[in-house]
This record gives C-alpha cells, structure tokens and sequence, in this order.
C-alpha cells in the first residue's frame, strides 16, 4: 500500500465517526459528494458489528438479536468535517438493509428490498458494495440474487466472510476457496475474499486497505 493510502487509512479509521441519516426512501438520500462504500448481508449476518469494529467505535451502528432491526440506509461519515463542498468527508459508510429475513410483514420486506434496489441501481457515488457472508453457512439462494444483482447493475462488490472465529481455520481457508470459486462466474465481483472476525478483529486492517484502495481509485 502507498505511504498516501496509509496515511488516508490511519485518518479515516482513526477518528471519530458519527451517524449522519437513515434514509427511509430515495428522496431522502443525501446530496452526492464522498465516495460511498456499503454493506449488504442478510439479517443477523453482523454488518452493524463489522461496521463498528472497523471504525474502532463501540455503538456506531446499532447491533441487535432481533433480526432485521435496519430498516433504513444508515450513513455514517468521520467526524471533523463541515459539509461544505471544500470541506466534505473523504468517505461515508452506508449500513443497508439486511435480507432474507422471512418473519418480517411482506409489506415491510418488499419495501426494504425496493429501497436497496433503488439505491444500487442509482447511486453513482457508490464505489463498491461490500456483501458480508457468515463463515457458518456459505452462500445461500438469496445471497445469488443479490450478486445477481449487483452484476446486472454493474456493481462492484467483495465478499467479506463473518464471524470466521466460529468455524476452524482449515474450514476458513476452504470456504474462501469455494467462494472465490462461485464468484468466477460473476462479473461484477472483485475475486478477492476477505476473512473477517470483528469478536476477534481479525481481517479489519486488510478490509480498511481495501476500502481505502477502492475510494482512492
């Protein structure tokens, strides 16, 4: 990585962050200006965790037992910066919706779904998506439809894998392998995996890298 990424990781990661909006519907979206990196997953995948042990940050986002708590698209941004056009965050962190949680009222699920749809599609600050998967249980059907997705939407997305300190290290290096494997034949996916524990905080500084290399292209 070069001295200029270093330096931008350590003033992003190293800051406060602080939450910004959550946005219900598109017409609440703030006005385009950093560049934006989000993070899809189902439900209970651990997206506000990751999100919270990347920023160092104990609360950032909201972490919940009950599945399907984010109903919104939650932006969070490093504290210090005014907003104005000279003055704007380098990157904003966008928590979406998780998926894939069937005891949600359809109405509700359909809504959330549109929503991230909407925003994939739409959003031309978004750098990449970044689609967390739980080590535990692998790519699942509704895990292809959002790589679908994205691939037709022209999105660039990483797999992050969750919670890899749950499963034993030789299960770790073959999900990778197998995943990495599944993603040949996905043309918006960037063939990298990365292994992540935000319990054991493991993974977060090749995952900071990365994000900093993405913003920086």
């Amino acid at each position: 990585m070069s001295n200029t990424q270093t330096t931008l990781e350590a003033g992003i990661f190293n800051r406060p962050w602080i939450f910004i909006r959550g946005v219900p519907s598109m017409k609440f979206l703030p006005p385009a200006g950093p560049a934006e990196i989000a993070f899809a997953g189902r439900s209970n995948v651990g997206k506000s965790s990751l999100i919270n042990a990347l920023v160092q940050q104990t609360g950032l986002a909201r972490t919940s037992n009950t599945p399907g708590r984010t109903q919104e698209l939650n932006y969070f941004v490093p504290d210090g910066y005014n907003g104005d056009m000279g003055d704007l965050p380098p990157i904003a962190l966008v928590d979406m919706p998780g998926y894939g949680y069937a005891e949600a009222p359809k109405a509700q699920v359909d809504a959330w779904t549109a929503l991230v749809f909407d925003y994939l599609r739409g959003r031309p600050t978004l750098k990449r998506v970044y689609v967390l998967i739980d080590s535990r249980h692998g790519i699942k059907k509704n895990d292809e439809d959002v790589l679908k997705l994205l691939d037709k939407a022209a999105v660039s997305y990483q797999i992050v894998l969750t919670k890899t300190d749950k499963i034993k290290p030789p299960a770790v290096e073959k999900l990778v392998r197998d995943t990495a494997a599944l993603l040949a034949k996905h043309p918006a996916a960037y063939p990298e995996i990365l292994a992540t524990s935000s319990e054991k905080s493991s993974g977060l500084d090749e995952l900071r890298q990365a994000i900093v290399t993405v913003i920086n292209q």
